[in-house]
């Protein structure tokens, strides 16, 4: 893989993990012990001063082009706006765009707001639309957003209020790639030629036309968002956004009992009747987009062998990982798309039976004992697997698994990381075995397959028939035709035991209920949320 791409990927995975459960965030019940939700609570309509959010991991920059993981898309969407957003379900819907008309498959003409403004009071203008998609083309000024754009052949303007861009060949995905769930977070062009492009540091921060601007930024500490009365949307409810940066779990909890927190992103498992236990917190979960799967780089011996790759998804309990480790907190996957992801064309239970048609290894020690006896090292070998200390509930799933591949012979030595060492061990030519834990934020079906099997992989898998369906995938405009044309990708990986699915996850979040949210969902946070929060009574 091309070193640009590849570290579009892996950064912006790296926040994507510890991230962890961000889209939960603003989730909602009442009381410890009841069942609520925010739709449930009442909105007093009262303004709220300041409500203060505990993050798991920190950001050293807000630009998404930099550092473009969940965390920075979720500030990010606080204070700046694509061309269009996602609504509730992930549907495209207007943002900086009233509308758009596409006058041929390569073609998007996009329609202004013309009472669009940015938070410094100027008006937004099309030469700012295009100036800001064309930078985020820049590889070395956005190398994380470059990806998404490779693509796009032009960007120009074409009217007072219209911005026409062209690609060099149809995009399925292109639409939601405008939104900032993808790759479009429109900027003032003066703003950013004063910076030099050099912007979200402590020093140059962000500029966009969303309800909230960045007032300050202290770098892996936090930063504090205050509410603008610019955006076309309306004033927000709540005055100020404190973000914090608290990685530790205890510290989090601490801080919420001692009521310097209003919302907990990332509660562990094991310390969830705790949270419970709050007398003004709750915390619900909810399946958040989120794949984790074992993943298999061929070009490490012996993970080269398709036998010990398959040995080692046969010996892999996910019942009961999912049902007694995570204590059903995550589903079992049996694919790397999401069943959320299918929602397009199918139902919740369609397209899970629709995943589930995909070649599956069942818990099974003895097709793993006779797979690892057909292989190159019937004898077993030792391997080591990281986890990123971001992620505690992959260590204890690590653990079971080293205990069942002991059972056929394969030593697992499980090794917690902090994130960023972690990462660096992913498709690094040495470590064979390795987790993959991504958060889908625009909830496109090709999105998680396509990181994982297109060309410049991580696993080294190279295969004609899987990058064909792929690029047939990207171009089809029939949703139904395209997911059957991903599956079809995923078979074939199956086939070979490329990746091991383990489960789709669930979201954790401890919540105040002193606050709700509006119109909650997996997407929430990659929309403008700040303007979605209220008082709660």
């Amino acid at each position: 893989m091309s070193s640009p791409t590849r570290r579009r990927i892996l950064v912006r995975t790296l926040a994507v993990l510890s991230a962890t459960v961000i889209v939960a965030t603003l989730s909602g019940c009442a009381r410890a012990g009841t069942a609520s939700t925010s739709a449930s609570l009442g909105d007093t309509g009262k303004e709220v001063d300041n409500v203060t959010v505990a993050l798991p991991g920190s950001l050293s920059n807000l630009y998404t082009g930099i550092e473009s993981g969940i965390l920075n898309y979720n500030i990010a969407a606080l204070t700046q706006e694509g061309l269009v957003g996602l609504d509730s379900s992930g549907n495209i819907v207007p943002a900086l765009a009233t509308s758009w008309t596409q006058p041929d498959s390569t073609t998007y003409v996009y329609e202004l707001r013309d009472d669009a403004k940015f938070q410094n009071g100027d008006a937004v203008t099309a030469e700012d639309v295009a100036f800001s998609i064309t930078e985020a083309q820049d590889a070395t000024l956005s190398p994380n957003l470059a990806y998404y754009l490779s693509d796009v052949t032009s960007v120009e303007v074409t009217g007072e209020h219209e911005v026409t861009i062209k690609l060099s060949g149809p995009n399925a995905a292109f639409q939601k790639n405008m939104s900032v769930a993808g790759a479009a977070f429109i900027t003032q062009k003066k703003f950013w030629q004063n910076y030099d492009g050099k912007v979200g540091t402590s020093t140059s921060l962000l500029l966009g036309t969303g309800p909230y601007k960045v007032t300050s930024f202290t770098p892996d500490s936090g930063l504090t968002l205050e509410r603008v009365d610019t955006w076309w949307g309306g004033v927000p409810k709540v005055k100020k956004i404190t973000v914090k940066f608290i990685t530790d779990e205890n510290t989090r909890y601490l801080a919420a009992q001692s009521g310097d927190v209003d919302v907990a992103f990332n509660v562990p498992v094991a310390q969830v009747s705790q949270w419970n236990s709050l007398a003004d917190f709750r915390v619900e979960k909810v399946n958040d987009l989120s794949y984790v799967g074992l993943n298999f780089d061929t070009r490490v011996a012996p993970f080269d062998d398709e036998n010990v790759r398959k040995a080692i998804a046969y010996a892999i309990d996910k019942d009961t990982i999912v049902t007694n480790l995570l204590q059903g907190n995550g589903e079992v996957a049996t694919s790397i798309a999401t069943p959320e992801s299918l929602q397009s064309v199918y139902s919740a239970d369609d397209a899970r039976a629709k995943l589930a048609s995909i070649t599956q290894y069942d818990y099974d020690l003895t097709e793993a004992k006779a797979a690892l006896a057909a292989s190159s090292h019937p004898d077993g070998f030792t391997a080591e697997l990281t986890y990123p200390s971001t992620g505690p509930q992959l260590g204890t799933a690590a653990q079971a698994i080293a205990q069942s591949l002991k059972e056929i012979g394969i030593t697992l030595k499980v090794t917690e990381k902090p994130i960023s060492e972690w990462l660096a061990t992913l498709g690094d030519g040495t470590h064979g075995i390795g987790y993959m834990w991504y958060f889908s934020t625009t909830g496109d079906p090709a999105e998680v397959p396509a990181y994982l099997l297109s060309t410049g992989n991580i696993s080294g898998f190279e295969n004609a028939d899987v990058q064909s369906l792929l690029t047939q995938a990207g171009s089809e405009t029939d949703a139904s035709k395209r997911i059957d044309l991903i599956i079809q990708a995923e078979q074939i990986q199956a086939d070979n035991a490329i990746n091991v699915p383990l489960w789709w996850g669930k979201s954790l979040t401890a919540f105040s209920n002193k606050i709700g949210l509006a119109d909650y969902s997996a997407f929430s946070f990659v929309t403008s949320w700040g303007a979605s929060l209220y008082s709660a009574g």
